[in-house]
């Protein structure tokens, strides 16, 4: 089955810790709620500590047309998917020697926070020695779910391809849809959670020795993957598309749902092999937010500790969309696992979506 070889991450280099964000918030939003302070509580109640964005603070006082925005968005994808790239093909910590990017037959590229025709990937190959034949899949519109459909969508392709080595690169610039003229509540939320991130994995199929190149004492192998559509769920999550840019949507429903929906559809993948909730070792779950996390835990009695490296990347880079769950997965990596311990990829995202990936150490 596919194997997992390796993550690579990097965040952006404007760092800004949630009580800085609290009075930005407040000078942006003061004057359309009289309860204000109140309001201001959801940066507390999400327990973020801080969080990395592709601007420094001062850039955000001031609006910004969608053309300024996305020029950003395109820039720093491709530095900052450049840098998530080398990190993941050049691990010290994954590895035990670099993959040349020679070697790389496919690039599955994840986004949902910019637009760019042609696509991020092929301009970061004008940059790196990748083979002029590599395959490009560009995947937009996935939102939060993203990461886990990219890892699900490069899997699919390790078992048609099996010699292949393929790359998936999750690139989220949240901050740069901020709407600075937006005072709805879903924008409030969106600034105290929101933040930017990049990632990369690189994954192999079986005619590749995977096990000789990982440094790792056991090696996650996917053994199936699901999707999952809520129907008529539109309205629950995503982007509103207007002059300005992209303005988020966001339902106070998400949790609820999350409590009543994703139970069911995470016990109905694991029967199908002949699995329980309670045999997972560890959740790498996708955190879209403190009450999300709760929720998971509530739909599917997860005890805390086995959700706590979605915990602890909520809490130190808040919720970076499709790459969030790539930089839980990394942290699992990094901590290590037994062979023979099953894992739990998880995400949910607009549609309302979900998708699921089951890992096992070998």
């Amino acid at each position: 089955m596919p194997k997992i070889l390796s993550v690579g991450t990097y965040s952006p280099p404007y760092q800004v810790k949630q009580e800085v964000a609290v009075e930005f918030a407040k000078e942006m939003f003061q004057e359309s709620y009289d309860d204000i302070e109140r309001m201001l509580q959801v940066f507390v109640n999400g327990q973020i500590e801080k969080r990395h964005f592709a601007a420094p603070l001062d850039w955000f006082y001031v609006q910004k047309t969608f053309q300024e925005k996305n020029d950003l968005y395109i820039s720093k994808a491709v530095e900052y998917g450049g840098k998530a790239i080398e990190a993941c093909l050049n691990s010290t910590q994954f590895l035990k020697k670099n993959i040349p990017y020679e070697q790389i037959d496919a690039i599955f590229f994840i986004s949902t926070s910019g637009l760019s025709t042609p696509s991020i990937e092929a301009r970061i190959m004008n940059h790196y020695p990748f083979r002029l034949d590599t395959k490009r899949i560009p995947i937009w519109g996935l939102g939060c779910a993203g990461g886990a459909s990219g890892l699900s969508r490069a899997y699919e392709y390790c078992l048609a391809f099996p010699e292949s080595t393929v790359l998936v690169l999750c690139v989220e610039l949240c901050s740069l849809t901020f709407q600075q003229q937006d005072k709805s509540k879903s924008n409030l939320v969106g600034t105290s959670l929101f933040a930017d991130g990049v990632a990369a994995v690189v994954m192999c199929g079986d005619k590749v020795r995977g096990e000789e190149r990982s440094s790792l004492p056991s090696v996650p192998v996917i053994l199936g993957t699901q999707s999952t559509l809520l129907p008529n769920s539109e309205d629950v999550m995503g982007w509103n598309v207007q002059n300005e840019g992209l303005h988020v949507v966001f339902s106070r429903s998400i949790p609820h749902l999350v409590r009543k929906w994703l139970g069911q559809n995470v016990e109905g993948f694991l029967d199908k092999y002949s699995l329980d909730v309670r045999d997972i070792d560890v959740f790498i779950a996708h955190p879209g937010g403190k009450k999300v996390i709760d929720a998971y835990q509530g739909a599917l009695s997860i005890p805390q500790e086995k959700m706590k490296y979605a915990e602890e990347v909520l809490k130190e880079f808040g919720n970076m969309s499709s790459a969030t769950v790539l930089y839980v997965l990394e942290r699992v990596l990094l901590n290590g696992r037994e062979a023979g311990e099953l894992g739990m990829i998880s995400a949910l995202g607009p549609g309302f979506s979900s998708e699921l990936l089951l890992v096992q150490w070998t």
